[in-house]
């Protein structure tokens, strides 16, 4: 069977992301979505992930449909520039549904005003349509989640996906530039593995950023973007590893070296020690030290690992340096927390 016409679920979810943050500030901010006050270092840190659900939203719709968030749900954009390089994948019927799915989803991470799509006329935010629909969820205590409904948020930064930045990586985490250049809309096994690169950081900062967090509101919030993040890495890492020996055309490499490598490398890029593993360990490794299959990535105890938002920057950088932008974002991810580096945390941390 061609390999690419292999079906595979799909979920990207990143990053996305969250991360611990060691603020002293104990400040207060009015004005959030939802009528509450929260904690200045609770709206940064709720902020941050915004640079992973941007890329995964927009990553999962052009994939899915050939266009992302400016014509999906331009108001959310907010005026960002759009994406370089993104578009539609050759994929299969069963894996663009599943696309279109976490696309969809990444949308109301992002969305605050989830009622409101682009195929409707677009209006702002604080439009009456939207007013209503806020209100309605904020009776809703387990539906009030979506980022931009909790914070301001920003505006999407410039996001790098094209198939030259993706064969970038890939390039990097293998050791040797690969013939034919790595193209992640290519086919079914080639988005997966690219997908394979973004969520797992999104879920390893969220994980980060919970124990830092003051207000319920927060703390609910990132619980239930964690949920939906987790499963989707879950999916990715299952459909891989049902094809784990399977050598992707063109370069005798399985899928199963592929995760291992691109595992490696974020932990490279992330200076921080180990905190990722492809979908086959050695045993000691494994669950329990007792079995080499890792369908699910965790610590000795297998608890999810966590994440800084300094490594993420590092990660999604490409540059193993919070204070210097490329890879995904090569103008620099948006935030407070993000501008905190690019303004004078300097790190000479370079690692290619």
């Amino acid at each position: 069977m061609n390999p690419a016409a292999i079906f595979f679920a799909l979920p990207l979810s990143i990053f996305f992301f969250f991360f611990t943050l060691t603020s002293s500030s104990a400040s207060f901010a009015a004005g959030t979505k939802g009528g509450e006050e929260l904690p200045r270092s609770d709206i940064d840190l709720l902020e941050f992930p915004l640079n992973l659900e941007y890329l995964e939203a927009e990553f999962f719709l052009f994939g899915a449909f050939g266009y992302g968030l400016d014509k999906e749900a331009p108001y959310l954009a907010a005026g960002g520039p759009s994406p370089i390089g993104a578009r539609k994948a050759d994929l299969t019927p069963l894996v663009r549904d599943i696309v279109a799915q976490f696309g969809y989803q990444e949308v109301g991470h992002i969305s605050g005003c989830r009622r409101l799509r682009a195929r409707r006329p677009p209006a702002a935010l604080d439009s009456p349509a939207c007013t209503r629909a806020n209100f309605f969820a904020q009776r809703r205590p387990a539906a009030a989640g979506a980022i931009k409904k909790t914070v301001k948020g920003f505006p999407r930064p410039l996001l790098d996906l094209s198939p030259n930045n993706f064969a970038k990586i890939i390039d990097n985490a293998v050791g040797r530039k690969l013939q034919p250049p790595f193209d992640p809309y290519a086919n079914d096994i080639n988005y997966l593995i690219a997908s394979y690169v973004i969520p797992y950081v999104g879920l390893t900062g969220y994980v980060g950023a919970n124990p830092n967090l003051k207000s319920p509101e927060a703390k609910r919030l990132v619980a239930g973007l964690l949920g939906v993040e987790s499963a989707q890495d879950a999916v990715i890492r299952a459909l891989l590893y049902e094809h784990k020996r399977l050598k992707v055309p063109s370069y005798n490499i399985s899928v199963a070296e592929f995760t291992d490598k691109i595992s490696q490398l974020r932990d490279k890029l992330g200076g921080a020690g180990l905190k990722d593993k492809g979908l086959v360990v050695p045993v000691k490794y494994g669950a329990e030290g007792k079995i080499r299959g890792n369908v699910i990535a965790g610590n000795e105890y297998s608890l999810s690992y966590s994440r800084t938002p300094e490594e993420i920057l590092r990660i999604v950088y490409g540059t193993g340096s919070a204070s210097k932008p490329g890879g995904f974002h090569p103008k620099g991810a948006g935030g407070a927390i993000a501008a905190s580096f690019l303004k004078g945390g300097s790190e000479e941390k370079v690692v290619y």
